[in-house]
């Protein structure tokens, strides 16, 4: 069975507050109030994820093993890039485009709350099918990074479903909470879809070529990196992202790796939101990511990850 949770807020409700309005910053709201959740049970539209969430916990140690790489160590950015155009290439146009219209769209902004939050981690072959489907669906959503070793986002999830699968998705304008990337992948275009149906073959797809992205990156964005600091910044992180970008695919790896919750926004080919993109960078080229924090801006996933290992560490580097 998949789980469906609704529940009925007295006001916002936000799990980490840097992403929250003002109004959830209270110290009553800070934690998830689970008497306010009616859990309603679904039929499971995705019977394997069961099998091969196993089967990927088998394959966690085996490919950390191979990997043996401490990511804030300097790479070899040739065979980095090689091997994420590799995984790309793999699971072909699937997270490449957004079939929203722009009639749909006329309120884009990176200023509003933002419904979708996403607890999920970037090596995962279902949380990608997910990502897959915002991308097409040009959904933007925050992102709570849930690697193995988890301090902070994988008991959120486990206190407020019931148990640690990912991925695990809150859409706060319904008051509904989804596992199974199935469902949740239904879920999402049922709901911001239009009518429109998912590209042929991302549902089906998944369980034949969704691993690949995960072997040939040996890993990356499976586990949280030891240093990581254990608080999140006070402040908002934002990446301008597609899916199915070899060169975002690194930079959301690290920012797995290191536990940072963010916005994600999806700027797939043929976006609407790409407006957006080109008043923060002046370009369409992606991956670009700012820290609010600190002013920090770059499109060079290079430096991005530089920075991140740098600013977000427990030890000087």
């Amino acid at each position: 069975m998949s789980l469906c949770v609704h529940y009925s807020p007295c006001n916002s409700i936000g799990v980490m507050p840097q992403f929250c309005t003002p109004r959830t910053r209270t110290s009553h709201n800070r934690n998830w109030d689970l008497q306010r959740l009616r859990i309603v049970a679904k039929s499971n539209s995705d019977a394997t994820q069961s099998t091969s969430t196993s089967l990927l916990s088998f394959l966690c140690p085996l490919l950390k093993l191979f990997s043996a790489r401490d990511p804030s160590q300097p790479r070899n950015f040739t065979f980095e890039l090689a091997t994420s155009s590799l995984a790309s290439l793999s699971r072909f146009a699937w997270g490449t485009k957004s079939i929203a219209e722009s009639s749909l769209n006329k309120e884009i902004t990176s200023d509003l709350p933002f419904s979708l939050q996403l607890f999920e981690f970037e090596a995962c072959p279902f949380c990608r099918r997910v990502r897959e489907a915002l991308t097409e669906l040009d959904l933007s959503v925050e992102v709570y990074p849930c690697p193995k070793g988890s301090v902070r986002h994988r008991e959120v999830v486990r206190r407020t479903g019931g148990k640690e699968q990912f991925p695990f998705i809150i859409d706060q304008k319904s008051g509904i909470f989804i596992y199974e990337s199935g469902d949740i992948v239904k879920y999402l275009f049922e709901r911001y879809g239009e009518g429109r149906s998912p590209s042929s073959g991302l549902l089906e797809s998944t369980i034949f070529t969704g691993w690949m992205p995960t072997i040939l990156r040996a890993g990356r964005g499976m586990t949280r990196w030891e240093h990581s600091r254990p608080d999140p910044p006070p402040g908002k992180l934002e990446l301008f992202s597609y899916e199915n970008n070899p060169n975002a695919r690194i930079v959301r790896e690290a920012l797995c790796e290191l536990e940072l919750p963010y916005i994600l926004q999806n700027v797939g080919e043929g976006s609407p939101r790409m407006k957006l993109l080109l008043d923060a960078s002046g370009s369409k080229e992606v991956p670009y990511f700012i820290d609010h924090n600190t002013g920090f801006q770059s499109g060079d996933y290079t430096t991005i990850l530089s920075y991140l290992f740098e600013t977000y560490s427990t030890v000087i580097l």
